[in-house]
Parts: structure tokens; sequence; C-alpha cells
């Protein structure tokens, strides 16, 4: 028989706590930002892993721990028009209600800041206020890793998940009368990153309930935020509904994401895989769940009808779209840490699809492992135990529902007609940061050797960047900012 191991989740830094004020965490952060290590080696004689990397990390970058680097703060009409774009501005509200007027006698300031790291809203008692913006703290700054070391915000972004940064914890030694709690808030219909909700309270003060606090705020966040786009998807039923009374054949329609609000002559699906460049203005796109499809613009939707020609299969056959995966490219690209990307190019079209953590990292160790793994040793690759094979194959099972024939198993690899390639950051330790995997952290430390590389990735058609805003940047000292270098990976 079997022993099955249980195994207690806890969120990131919630027992590791140290006590406020501890000099022997100063006295390390001391030795660890000079690069000494210390004395005896202990685990315990050093940071939490999290900690120690993010240290490890900014003084590569070369960051001066007494100075921090040039500040980058957002105007009024550029922190205005972020709030609207976050989606956050609908549940500021409830959030303010929940979290200020909970925490009893324990001072604190309330912050959120975009996908971005940047402070849209700060709040909480005046003379807290006061002194968080001595250091910086306030609305507009830009509160992340590369600018002002190891806290709350950033490292929440960087690993993407809660966190919690006491004392001396913080990179910055300006930063050491401080705690910090913060937990990342994903938008429900396409799992993207919304933002950071964070609490900050003087280290004294902090108490261990205010990291299960922040990450029931997120939570709630989340449900605000996912009760509000059902809402706006009912709408979209109710225009969509009597339309497709009136198409001749099978149809649906979906919101701007790919969700569906109604069909009609179509086998039952939640969302459609959108193409990686858009709608663009083509009359007929190819969509991996339907083949070719008719679309028009409808309200703040799209109506999609498959396109058939004799011999082909009928619209929720997959056997067509399997034998697009012949000669197929796979792009997995992880430059940027908070949103790790799937791009798939065949002969009939190119799509694309935002990935969860988890299935980043199964990804990246089958394009690492062409000749496959079995679940057994991707356990052992995942979570240091290879009788854990339960999660990673309902985690496989998941990702064979929109990879199809791309994705073969026994064992789990890629198809061998498909070309596989991964886009890495130029950091190799800034290769899915919040991963704590041993492949991963192993894999990390050989592409910084050089002894490994990642595989090219093929030429995937992308949808194009982002433009960012122009930021204002201003030292705190009034003289030039320190150059960060940034190895990178040849």
């Amino acid at each position: 028989m079997r022993q099955t191991r249980r195994h207690t989740r806890r969120p990131a830094g919630a027992a590791a706590a140290p006590t406020p004020g501890g000099p022997d965490l100063a006295a390390v952060h001391d030795a660890a930002t000079g690069g000494e290590l210390p004395a005896d080696g202990r685990p315990e004689a050093g940071p939490r892993p999290e900690i120690g990397d993010s240290w490890a990390r900014l003084r590569r970058l070369g960051l001066d721990p007494d100075r921090g680097a040039a500040a980058v703060h957002l105007g009024p009409a550029e922190v205005e028009h972020r709030r609207r774009a976050s989606g956050l501005d609908e549940v500021i509200g409830i959030l303010r209600d929940s979290l200020l007027d909970s925490t009893g006698d324990c001072p604190l300031i309330l912050a959120i800041a975009d996908a971005e790291g940047h402070v849209l809203w700060h709040e909480g008692e005046r003379q807290l206020r006061r002194s968080a913006d001595r250091i910086g703290f306030l609305i507009g700054a830009r509160w992340v890793e590369e600018n002002v070391g190891t806290n709350g915000i950033g490292t929440a972004l960087r690993a993407g998940r809660p966190m919690q940064v006491h004392s001396a914890e913080h990179y910055l030694r300006s930063h050491h009368a401080w705690t910090c709690f913060a937990a990342p808030v994903h938008e429900p219909r396409t799992g993207r990153l919304a933002g950071v909700i964070n609490i900050s309270a003087p280290a004294r003060h902090a108490r261990p309930y205010l990291l299960q606090l922040t990450m029931t705020a997120a939570r709630l966040a989340e449900a605000e935020l996912r009760a509000r786009r059902l809402e706006a998807l009912h709408q979209l039923r109710t225009v969509a509904t009597p339309l497709l009374a009136k198409v001749n054949g099978p149809a649906l329609v979906v919101d701007g994401d790919g969700w569906t609000a109604a069909a009609t002559g179509l086998p039952p699906t939640d969302r459609l895989r959108l193409p990686a460049e858009g709608w663009g203005s083509a009359a007929v796109h190819w969509l991996p769940s339907l083949g070719e499809c008719a679309v028009e613009p409808l309200a703040d939707g799209w109506l999609v009808r498959p396109v058939r020609s004799p011999g082909q299969s009928a619209p929720g056959d997959r056997s067509g779209v399997s034998e697009q995966t012949e000669g197929a490219r796979l792009r997995l690209d992880l430059r940027r840490p908070d949103r790790p990307e799937l791009s798939v190019e065949g002969a009939a079209g190119t799509w694309s699809h935002g990935l969860s953590p988890r299935h980043a990292e199964l990804l990246l160790l089958l394009a690492t492992h062409r000749d496959g793994r079995s679940a057994a040793q991707l356990a052992e690759a995942l979570f240091g135990d290879p009788a854990r094979t339960v999660t990673v194959r309902a985690e496989l099972s998941r990702l064979r529902r929109y990879l199809g024939g791309l994705l073969a198993h026994r064992p789990y690899r890629f198809a061998p007609t498909v070309t596989v390639g991964v886009a890495g950051p130029d950091d190799p330790y800034d290769l899915l940061p919040g991963s704590t995997a041993p492949a991963v952290r192993r894999l990390r430390s050989r592409l910084a050797a050089g002894t490994v590389r990642l595989p090219a990735p093929p030429d995937v058609a992308r949808p194009p960047a982002p433009v960012r805003p122009p930021e204002v940047t201003v030292h705190p000292d009034g003289g030039h900012p320190p150059v960060l270098a940034r190895p990178r990976v040849s």
C-alpha cells in the first residue's frame, strides 16, 4: 500500500516572521548587503529563501542599500488613468471599509498598486502617511525592487504570491522601521495581474494576522471584480439571445476577452482562445477550437460564426484542429515575471494563452527535456516528491485542453513535429522568480553559470508590445542615479 503524505499549505512568510526589532536580522542584513555569508552557514543564520534571493539579486544589480535608485513618479493625470485601467477603482470602496475599520488599535496604511508597481491609492492615519512620505511611499511612486529594494509590493509582484517583508528584511535601511504585507489581485476573466494590495505598519506594531487579512482582502477584490464582470456578461447575453435566434446556422457571442455570453448549434464552451494578434480588420479568423470563423462586432462583444465548406470537419470536432499541429511552432515567453505566455503558430493560424505559474513551470520543464518526463519525474522536479503524481496529472490534463495534439503523453512531451523555444529574461535569476521548484532553481543556477542554454524561441507572430507612458525620474539626493548592471545570458 502506498503511503500518502499530507502537505500543509501556508502563505509564504506567514510562520517565519522575525520578532520586531530583532538585532540578529539587522546583523544578517548588514553582512549580506556587504557581500558576507553567515559565519556558521546554517540556514537559520540567514534570511528566508525568498528574502535572500531578493537581496542577492539586488546586490548583483548594484542597488545601494543606503540610497536606493532613482525615484519614479507618475503625474496626477496618469495616476487617474491607471486607476480606471486597472479596474481596481471598482473595489477601492469595499477595501477601504473592510481593512481600515477592522484592525483595531493597530495603525496602518492601505496602499494599492497596479501591475507595474505604481502606487495608485494610499490611505490611512495622517501622521503615519507623513512618515511614509519621507521614504517615498506615496501616490504615483513606483514601488518595485529595482527602485526601492525588497518590499511588500515589489516582492509580491516579482514572486507572484502573498508576501510579508518585516523590518530588516527590507533591502533599504531607511525601511527597517516598517513591516509590509502584500497580496496580488488577478482579473478574474483573463487571469492577468490587476495589481497588489498592501498593508504597511510600524514594525513594532506588526501583527501576524495582517498577512491573512491582506490575502482575504485580495480574494474579496477578485470576487467583487468577478461579480461585476458576470453582470457585464449578463447584459451582453440579453442583447445576444434574440440575435442568435435569427441567425441561420451555428454561432456564438463572446465578450472582448473571449468569454461566451450565448451560443446556438455548438457544443458548450466557456471561453474562446482569441488570436494572438487580435481581431484586426479581417472578417474571417482561425480559432483553435472552431477553425475558420466569420467575426462581426456586436455591442460590447463579438458575433462568431464558424465557416464550414464541404469536406471540412464539423464545429467542435477537434480532428481537423489536430492536423494543424504538424509543423507548428511554439514559443514559451518568460521574459515578464508577472505574465508568462504561450504562443502557437500553425498552418491555420496563430493564438496565444496566458499561463498560470504552475503551467509555466511544467511547460518550461518539458521544453528543456524534449525526450519527455514521466509524472513521477515531473513531481520530483516540481515538489521534490515523486509521489505527488496526482497533482501533476491533473495540471497536465488542464494543459491538454487547449494544447491538444501539441502535447503527447507516456511520457509527457511535446509532439516531435512541434518546434519549441523559450524566450527567457536577461537575468537568469528572473526566470520564473516566484518558483521554488527544485528543477527551476537548478536551471537558474546553470543558466547563470553558462553551462546550459534555453532552447532558442521560434519566430512566432506576437501582438505589439504596449507603449508605456513617460515617467518622471528624480533621484532623492538630487544627484545622478546609480547604474544598475544586469548580466545577460548569451
